[in-house]
């Protein structure tokens, strides 16, 4: 619905002025033309600004941008600061484009940045590479806004050449660059801020922020899927007002229907946080860093504001962007848009008998084989040495003591499978896989037998991409055509179907909160400490094949 002039009035949250007043907003063609305090009593309905997700990758909500948005508008989300590095990482330039084009095609405010690092190691096979000169092209974009989470932040504390070329154009087009170091403290982390890197969404404990912040970085708090560091670090809104940003990072669909950037608000509020400095961050300090155009409740501004009936829930009544309702009391006016799926997956279906793992060729010492420790909520793994079930020879999953075998297969060109085992998924049978395994999507498994591998593995193939549970008798897949990453079907479908999928990956075992976003981040080599990529188990803290 597209209303040329109206009015609303309510209790206006101004954050400018940390004042709560009743006010009457006047809207022509979709800018806020007057905003005028009134001395009536309203009670139980607050207008603010729209939030905005400070950082985010689309592809991981398993939906396209303009299904995303669908979603998002209900919970009062109105803008994205949104890296498409996982869809440039299998489709390269043409992938971006797929996802700016489908953007604008909703009313919704995304705000896409240049990928930085695809591939994001050597040690992985990607489907694409963006150079420095394919960086500069996509930031001399106007859709184009920041050069996205720099991952490689070995290759900037080592000032290698092309690294600092991407940075260098950032820069010279007076656009941010996004930081992503996890870990990374005292004079290394200055070296990395000082090269010009203003924000990182990676910090887990508020050491690690504080030290941070002290360097005059902003730190976006994350609460996504699979890592959730909002506990650790939303204490420090108190002290840092406008240097806090919230993001979800990665969010699965079912995740997004149940809420956003609004659940982040109510549960800082209900810590006490002042409201002015929760709306600052939520709102105001993503517009302002990445230079958004996007209305914060001032005359002039861009209609974009939401009207809720409480300062502490946050349950959205209305969703309005550029003046236009586009969800009111959970329903979205967002139209679903029909989109033909960009893919690149070339991988044949595999027999049971590659997946067998020789004890031989897996490394050991005293007795004791390598295994990767899951953890639930963080993207981080542990690196154990545990003892492993060897039967003539073989090296096969363990569920008395939840070592299992986990896998990751090529999508991109036949070639050997790549296989180790892995801790804390819990499955007493059957196996899950997907093709969304950051950050150059080959299709990862983690199952109990070989041959329920290797099923949960060909359902993804068949599907040219998707994730998959089986359990010995019966079987689900999730198709993911676009990219081998995102459908394009209904949102709301899509959530359902991961609904089901995720409680019956829960029903053979697992008490991961979200098993198949952990199983996605098992195979990112630029998080510590041990992961699995198509080419061999690798140590992030040596940065090298064990």
């Amino acid at each position: 619905m597209n209303q040329q002039t109206f009015s609303i009035s309510g209790n206006l949250v101004d954050i400018w002025q940390k004042k709560i007043y009743p006010a009457t907003i006047e809207v022509v063609n979709g800018k806020i033309h007057s905003i005028l305090p009134i001395s009536e009593t309203i009670t139980g309905k607050y207008i603010l600004p729209g939030f905005v997700d400070s950082h985010v990758h689309i592809e991981s909500s398993m939906l396209i941008p303009s299904e995303f948005a669908r979603l998002a508008v209900v919970h009062g989300t109105v803008s994205t600061v949104s890296d498409p590095h996982e869809i440039a990482n299998v489709c390269g330039l043409a992938g971006v484009e797929f996802m700016i084009n489908n953007g604008k095609k909703v009313p919704f405010k995304f705000n896409f940045g240049a990928p930085s690092c695809v591939p994001a190691t050597v040690f992985e096979t990607a489907g694409a590479a963006l150079n420095s000169e394919d960086v500069k092209k996509l930031l001399e974009k106007p859709e184009i806004k920041y050069l996205s989470e720099m991952m490689n932040f070995p290759g900037v504390l080592h000032q290698d050449a092309e690294v600092m070329k991407k940075i260098e154009a950032a820069h010279a087009l007076g656009k941010p660059v996004d930081g992503h170091a996890p870990g990374l403290m005292g004079e290394l982390a200055k070296q990395y801020i000082n090269a010009g890197i203003s924000t990182d969404h990676e910090c887990f404990t508020a050491a690690e922020a504080l030290d941070k912040l002290g360097f005059g970085m902003k730190i976006i708090i994350r609460e996504g899927s699979a890592a959730k560091n909002f506990e650790a670090l939303i204490e420090l809104l108190n002290d840092y007002p406008n240097q806090i940003l919230f993001c979800s990072d990665d969010k699965h669909p079912d995740s997004l229907e149940a809420g956003h950037i609004n659940q982040l608000c109510a549960r800082a509020i209900a810590k006490g946080i002042d409201l002015f400095k929760v709306l600052q961050a939520a709102c105001v300090n993503p517009v302002l860093h990445y230079k958004l155009d996007v209305g914060l409740l001032r005359q002039g501004d861009a209609a974009d504001f939401i009207v809720t009936n409480s300062l502490t829930d946050f349950i959205i009544k209305q969703t309005y962007i550029d003046g236009n309702l586009v969800a009111e009391n959970g329903q979205s006016f967002i139209e679903s848009v029909k989109e033909h799926p960009i893919n690149q997956f070339v991988c044949n279906e595999i027999e049971t008998s590659a997946l067998a793992l020789l004890a031989k060729n897996y490394p050991s010492q005293d007795q004791k084989i390598p295994v990767i420790e899951a953890l639930d909520g963080q993207l981080i793994t542990n690196k154990l040495w545990l003892k492993g079930k060897e039967i003539n020879e073989v090296l096969e999953s363990d569920t008395d003591n939840d070592i299992l075998k986990m896998v990751v297969v090529n999508r991109y060109h036949t070639a050997p499978i790549a296989k180790c085992f892995i801790k804390n998924f819990g499955f007493k049978k059957g196996a899950i896989a997907s093709s969304v395994a950051h950050d150059s999507h080959n299709i990862v498994a983690i199952g109990t037998t070989d041959e329920s591998l290797c099923n949960a593995i060909n359902l993804v193939i068949k599907e040219s991409g998707g994730v998959s549970c089986v359990d010995g008798e019966k079987s689900l897949v999730l198709g993911l055509p676009v990219a081998g990453l995102m459908s394009a079907d209904d949102g709301y479908t899509v959530a359902q179907s991961y609904t089901e999928i995720d409680a019956m990956a829960k029903s053979i075992g697992s008490k991961l909160q979200a098993p198949f976003m952990t199983l996605s981040f098992m195979a990112l080599l630029v998080i510590p400490h041990l992961k699995l990529s198509d080419k061999g188990l690798f140590d992030g803290d040596q940065f090298s094949f064990l």
